[in-house]
């Protein structure tokens, strides 16, 4: 197995917090595999690049010789996840659970090994849980413990209504943790009180506590608010070739490292000499974006497909293959601007609703993808190519 000097090295990288970092190196010094589990909710069909940070972790622990589990909460799913919510979720049916499901494994395959990947559905367990084991598990908490949590803090302030089952959500997910006997699990940031509750119930079921890992929340692509389908700054797993690249080359220089960090499978020491060299103007950051967004393409469609989709974007951007009479105009600096009002500024619609009308019609690309969301903001420091219909372009060229 890999020396622990080099998989503590592997394992901090991109990563938030781990507590408890001296835990995890002594059960690495065991040389034993070590079970790690994450788990998801089947809560939408379809996955984003935002939530591949987590695995693409769970593929290094792959690497390193170590037990992944990839575990579909698709009882957890059903209850809905408080974290960060300003109410109660709705609670999703069975059926609509089972078939969100479906779609996850075709997904994760493509970063996580399947042929080293422990496939795991709490409602295994939680199925089989009777109301004297679901008591035994309520009194391991406390209501005043729980309602630290700050997500809850906010909404009793507001006079919110916090409900029963959602205080039930993290002692459930918790118990994945005591039914899986997991070593180290893995979430987001805003998932941190939910996996210390874990290691609660472990050592209350008399388990040694699990390590908790931590990843941050990647950014869209207005690198301001975290990946999300709903905000219209996500890059979906299954987007097609040519959408997801021109979208991965539409981030900032800046939020590009952050990407190659949580998403690339370059090398540490590659990266920082990459890094360099960009730093000292050996290196063009579009051509470091590039080769960002080749690898990503390559990894969830094909090599040859990346490679289509790169030709395509030189050969409208690098050689600037776009009709004579294109607009171009200078960015708005960090400020974000939205859609509805580029277009209407730039004199390509008479007013927003117009603007509104052609998005929804599927009219406008922004960067080759077809814009969908008409509340989208554009940070005004990135290079954009704006089409609409058939003969309108506007370039937009930051300051």
């Amino acid at each position: 197995m890999t020396p622990v000097d080099e998989q503590l090295k592997t394992i901090r990288r991109g990563a938030s917090e781990i507590i408890d970092e001296k835990d995890l190196a002594k059960l690495l010094t065991t040389g034993k595999p070590l079970k790690v589990k994450a788990g998801f909710d089947p809560t939408a069909p379809d996955l984003h690049l935002g939530h591949t940070v987590l695995l693409n972790k769970m593929k290094q622990f792959q690497e390193l010789g170590h037990e992944v589990i990839f575990l579909i909460g698709d009882f957890t799913g059903m209850i809905g996840d408080p974290t960060g919510r300003s109410e109660t979720r709705k609670n999703l049916t069975p059926q609509e659970v089972q078939e969100n499901s479906k779609t996850y494994l075709a997904q994760v395959f493509k970063v996580l090994d399947p042929n080293k990947t422990t496939i795991a559905y709490n409602s295994e367990w939680m199925n089989k849980f009777s109301s004297v084991n679901m008591i035994e598990l309520a009194a391991h908490y406390t209501v005043a413990r729980m309602l630290e949590r700050d997500d809850f803090q906010k909404r009793l302030a507001k006079n919110l209504p916090v409900s029963i089952h959602e205080l039930m959500y993290p002692l459930i997910q918790g118990y994945d943790s005591v039914a899986l006997k997991s070593d180290i699990e893995l979430g987001g940031t805003d998932q941190k009180f939910n996996l210390l509750v874990g290691r609660d119930l472990q050592r209350a079921y008399g388990q040694k506590p699990q390590v908790v890992l931590t990843m941050p929340l990647l950014e869209g692509t207005d690198g301001v608010q975290k990946m999300s389908k709903s905000l219209g700054n996500s890059i979906g797993v299954f987007d097609a070739p040519n959408e997801m690249f021109g979208r991965i080359m539409s981030i900032s220089d800046d939020l590009m490292w952050r990407y190659f960090e949580l998403l690339s499978v370059i090398s540490i020491d590659d990266l920082e000499a990459m890094k360099k060299q960009s730093q000292a103007g050996v290196l063009n950051p579009k051509n470091a974006k590039m080769k960002l967004a080749e690898e990503i393409v390559a990894l969830y469609n094909s090599p040859e497909l990346a490679k289509k989709a790169l030709n395509e974007f030189e050969n409208v951007f690098k050689k600037k293959n776009l009709p004579e009479d294109i607009l171009v105009a200078k960015g708005w600096g960090d400020g974000l601007l939205g859609i509805c009002n580029i277009l209407k500024e730039h004199n390509l619609t008479d007013s927003t609703s117009a603007a509104r009308r052609l998005i929804q019609q599927g009219s406008v690309t922004i960067n080759g993808e077809k814009a969908s969301n008409v509340n989208q903001e554009l940070p005004g420091n990135q290079e954009y190519l704006i089409k609409v219909g058939k003969k309108r372009f506007l370039k937009i060229q930051p300051e």
